[in-house]
């Protein structure tokens, strides 16, 4: 006997067949149905469910309730509580109003929850054994063994749907829609075309939620935990539940199924499948996607924290010590001395403004100002480390070009002072920046519970001081002499004496502190 000889394991199947004789459902010692229509619905992997019409409920059920629950093959599964004396059970049935084709025979029937159903009296009938198996093939094998050395979420959905037309699932086109937790993008769409053989990803942003082609779709449906959706889009007859279903039928779309791809946090993503086969999905096909979702949804949760990871990072210490952390420098008193220009910009007058403006305009104002500079800091090769109240902290990298680094921080500087004067919102006050070039420490401090990745040195001092000396000395920037080496348009102010400092900096001065606008 060769291997080819073995049986092959059975596919995914669901069977529904009349109970011949009576079938009593009790709750405890109430009898909930008495019937001679009862119905059987055997399915691969599960124990066998007994579905009762509803006519011959013999108890009072409540209204629909908000619960619903999805499968590729049934449908989607609307409850009723069950109403007895003196006792109401939560959910206690469920029934598909609408079943799919494969699961026609329990449509208008009665599923009970086991703690409704308490006691099943079959009387003379006998059910078939549990279909019991293993499943298996390239899809199965290709999660276990292959799929774990894929690098990133493209190359997961392109391989994946390539897996599921060799195990005989005749995908056309594939969409995923994964949430993410990012202060701008809401998630990540990836979609995948045979045509193309190409995985495109779409970044919306919170705006989608408000976006009309989301709002009436498969995703918006299925990510609000309202079931999932199957369409057989060859039946021309039957009206689309979607825009989606026209637009894909136009295309030669026959087949069409939305299921849930659920998160360990509870977040509901939604993985779509489209066939062109002139058959669509097979029990079979969606039977074995079905039962793979949780193991794809964790190959996906896996690549999205990664991002959110870098994303949260990034948004708040900086994408170059975002990666820098995410690389593995989180212990206290990792980081490298670096040469860098360090600049510390700061918002005049805030304390003023916000007592005499209301909290959202100050709020509003604050966000303008720490846009702008974050905006041209980044612009100019910078980073800011971190926002301080209503100032900023950033650092320009010298690498092998100090005059280079002191140059762009220079750029910035006056490229700051000009738009904050210019906005709208920021002209009704002005800032003043200070930049010190010397050696400093990027990277770990804090104690062992709490670390901040910054930049610690006499340079990060020294901008901080002179930011502070600008008032009194009439300039929006403050240089040091080492930074001012080769720069244009700043003036000598020679020593200067800076409060903590034991001994005078020589100073350059770029820019007239500008007069605020009157607020009001």
């Amino acid at each position: 006997m060769s291997l080819d000889d073995l049986p092959k394991p059975a596919g995914y199947r669901i069977d529904v067949e009349p109970l011949r004789h009576p079938v009593r459902i009790w709750h405890n010692d109430v009898l909930l149905v008495e019937t001679t229509r009862a119905r059987v619905m055997y399915e691969t992997r599960l124990p066998a469910a007994i579905y009762v019409p509803r006519d011959d409920i013999l108890v009072e059920l409540g209204p629909t309730t908000d619960l619903q629950t999805f499968c590729p093959f049934k449908g989607t599964a609307s409850y009723n509580d069950v109403l007895l004396h003196g006792e109401t059970i939560p959910n206690g049935i469920w029934s598909y109003v609408s079943a799919l084709p494969e699961s026609k025979g329990i449509q208008g029937y009665v599923g009970f929850m086991p703690n409704a159903a308490t006691r099943i009296d079959l009387g003379k009938n006998r059910l078939q054994t549990e279909r019991d198996g293993n499943i298996t093939g390239p899809l199965v094998d290709w999660l276990m063994r292959e799929a774990g050395t894929l690098p990133d979420p493209e190359a997961f959905t392109q391989a994946l749907a390539r897996k599921m037309n060799e195990n005989g699932i005749a995908v056309s086109r594939m969409a995923v829609l994964i949430w993410s937790l990012h202060p701008m993008i809401a998630g990540k769409n990836y979609i995948w075309r045979a045509s193309e053989n190409a995985v495109t990803t779409y970044t919306p942003s919170y705006d989608i939620h408000q976006f009309p082609g989301f709002v009436n779709s498969p995703l918006q449906h299925v990510s609000q935990g309202r079931g999932g959706v199957r369409q057989r889009l060859a039946d021309t007859d039957e009206a689309s539940r979607f825009p989606i279903m026209d637009e894909l039928r136009a295309e030669g779309a026959t087949d069409y199924v939305a299921m849930p791809l659920p998160f360990s946090d509870g977040r509901t993503n939604v993985l779509t499948l489209t066939s062109d086969h002139p058959d669509g999905f097979t029990t079979e096909n969606l039977g074995l996607v079905y039962e793979c979702a949780t193991v794809i949804s964790r190959y996906y949760e896996v690549f999205m924290q990664r991002e959110n990871a870098q994303a949260l990072l990034e948004t708040y210490v900086g994408k170059r010590s975002g990666a820098r952390v995410l690389g593995g420098e989180i212990r206290r008193g990792d980081g490298d001395e670096i040469d860098a220009a360090i600049m510390f910009c700061d918002l005049r007058g805030s304390t003023r403004l916000e007592q005499a403006l209301p909290r959202d305009d100050y709020i509003a104002l604050l966000n303008a100002f720490l846009e702008i500079t974050s905006t041209i800091v980044d612009e100019h090769g910078g980073e800011v480390l971190k926002f301080i109240g209503d100032a900023v902290l950033a650092v320009f990298p010298a690498g092998e070009d100090a005059s280079a680094a002191c140059a762009a921080a220079v750029e910035a500087a006056r490229a700051v002072v000009a738009q904050v004067a210019e906005d709208a919102v920021t002209a009704q006050t002005s800032c003043a920046i200070g930049i010190a070039f010397g050696r400093v420490t990027y990277g770990n401090i804090g104690s062992s519970t709490r670390l901040d990745f910054t930049v610690i040195g006499l340079a990060a001092n020294v901008a901080a001081r002179l930011c502070d000396a600008g008032k009194t000395h009439g300039h929006a920037i403050m240089v040091t002499d080492e930074v001012a080496t080769g720069q244009d348009g700043l003036t000598d102010l020679g020593p200067v004496e800076l409060r903590g400092l034991g001994a005078p900096v020589h100073v350059f001065g770029g820019g007239v502190q500008g007069r605020p606008r009157a607020v009001g």
